[in-house]
């Protein structure tokens, strides 16, 4: 009897040990995800912020430009002044819907006014001839690119992490955590109607 007492006794210590782990290696994992997160994030911020950072050079360039649509520059302007001097959001917003959708607002509303920006521009062909012009549209090209991209890696980075913190048992260890899901990148509205194609011009 006493020897049973001793296997289970040793069985039971066993077995805490292996939960006691397990749940030390999930709430690790649940750590470097999250890290991984604001990785990404800070990833994000970046891109956003080169863009920002572009804005004033072309605005600059632009002005030069005799006769440019003013109201075009104009909303450029605005745009950039109302993200506030910065891109940044706090971290603890990833997990906040309206603050994720407010950012992308802000920041669709700042690309469509570039956008706007761009294609006037083809209606001036000194400012297109200029070297400066032509460097930073490239730049800025470049830019967005890598904005899509590491939107992309955020959202992926975003989805691993929320789905590990919700399979069990990991969600157990993810509530005691204090870890919760975060919100991903909706896809931009202009990107879910596809563009018209008009060859006939």
């Amino acid at each position: 009897m006493k020897k049973v007492l001793i296997i289970i006794a040793v069985a039971v210590v066993l077995l805490g040990i292996g939960i006691v782990s397990k749940s030390i290696g999930t709430y690790n994992q649940i750590i470097a995800g999250e890290e991984g997160v604001k990785s990404a994030w800070a990833q994000v911020e970046n891109s956003y912020q080169r863009r920002y950072d572009l804005i004033p050079n072309l605005v600059a360039t632009v002005q030069g430009a005799a006769d440019f649509e003013k109201s075009t520059l104009a909303e450029v302007v605005d745009a950039r002044s109302r993200l506030g001097g910065t891109v940044k959001i706090d971290e603890n917003m990833l997990s906040d819907e309206a603050a994720m959708k407010r950012f992308q607002e802000s920041q669709a509303s700042l690309g469509g006014a570039l956008q706007r920006l761009m294609m006037v521009t083809e209606n001036y062909p000194d400012l297109k001839a200029s070297q400066n012009f032509r460097d930073l549209q490239v730049q800025l090209e470049g830019t967005e690119n890598r904005i899509s991209v590491e939107r992309k890696k955020y959202n992926d980075t975003v989805r691993e992490y929320n789905t590990y913190i919700r399979q069990f048992p990991n969600n157990l260890i993810a509530g005691f955590a204090g870890a919760s899901p975060k919100v991903l990148f909706a896809a931009d509205a202009a990107a879910q109607t596809a563009p018209k194609v008009d060859f006939s011009k």
